[in-house]
């Protein structure tokens, strides 16, 4: 019985670790105050089935902004055929790439069996409601799958001047109430739940029901009260389990949302349900 599908995984494999974020790596650790270890696949696999939850592994493309080599979205669907019953993906593109980053998209769900794609506007250093990357929203609404975005702060680059270069305000959730205006068939997903502005994304998401709100990277008992009340009422519909795996673990998550006063039917939804009709999952 799998009693969580877990939004936002991250593989801790040396391609992303020592690759993709290298310089990165540190702060993000410190700011999370976690250890983070290179693993297999195959060793990842076994911790979430020992949890009993399914997991979104995610790719990552942020070449042109941090000239850091991405996790190929080939990468990740291979450890996907080799474990379907554990994981899915999400596919990542640079939205740089223009014309390139549609075609990839293109190529990751027909292909690759992508089942979404994960966007990071700070580290990609781009805005979701600039028109220059309307195409991929429109690529991404006509294959039918979501786009998760990271929104709010950032763990990586947290702590030291200038944050390592990366900039907050792309990331917003105010930028991504563009995108769900013109694209009402896009279904968008907020990751970290947008703190600090997580005002304005409740705001958006109860204007907008293509908007869903996920709950990656944060601890639940540090929860703002506005956000729990929410996703135990109005929102608990549109709402996703995630954990920040490698930095924070789903065992923790899952622990502390136990405590919430939350209605065992939101819990239900939460972790397991939404997830699974969003993404069409045969659990």
């Amino acid at each position: 019985m799998i009693r969580a599908v877990d939004l936002h995984v991250h593989l801790p494999l040396p391609e992303w670790l020592q690759g993709s974020m290298g310089p990165y790596l540190e702060n993000a650790a410190r700011y999370f105050r976690a250890s983070v270890h290179e693993k297999t696949a195959d060793e990842l696999a076994v911790e979430y089935a020992q949890e009993q939850v399914f997991g979104i592994l995610l790719a990552w493309d942020a070449q042109t902004s941090t000239h850091r080599p991405p996790l190929p979205n080939d990468l990740v669907s291979a450890i996907v055929r080799k474990h379907p019953k554990r994981f899915a993906f999400f596919a990542s593109v640079d939205p740089w790439k223009g014309p390139a980053a549609v075609a990839e998209l293109d190529r990751a769900v027909r292909e690759l069996g992508a089942v979404g794609a994960k966007f990071h506007p700070s580290m990609q250093d781009f805005y979701p409601s600039d028109e220059r990357h309307f195409d991929l929203w429109a690529k991404a609404a006509e294959l039918g799958i979501p786009c998760l975005f990271h929104t709010g702060t950032s763990g990586i680059g947290a702590g030291v001047p200038g944050g390592q270069g990366i900039k907050l305000d792309p990331a917003r959730p105010i930028h991504l109430d563009v995108v769900a205006a013109r694209f009402p068939e896009l279904r968008i997903i907020a990751a970290h739940f947008g703190w600090p502005w997580h005002l304005e994304l409740i705001a958006i998401a109860l204007h907008k029901t293509n908007v869903f709100i996920e709950l990656s990277g944060w601890s639940p008992r540090y929860y703002p009260q506005e956000l729990t009340r929410e996703i135990g009422g109005r929102l608990q519909d549109r709402t996703l389990f995630g954990s920040d795996y490698p930095f924070i673990k789903p065992a923790r998550v899952l622990d502390e949302i136990d405590d919430l006063a939350l209605k065992p039917e939101a819990k239900v939804k939460i972790l397991r349900e939404n997830a699974a009709k969003l993404l069409k999952l045969e659990l």
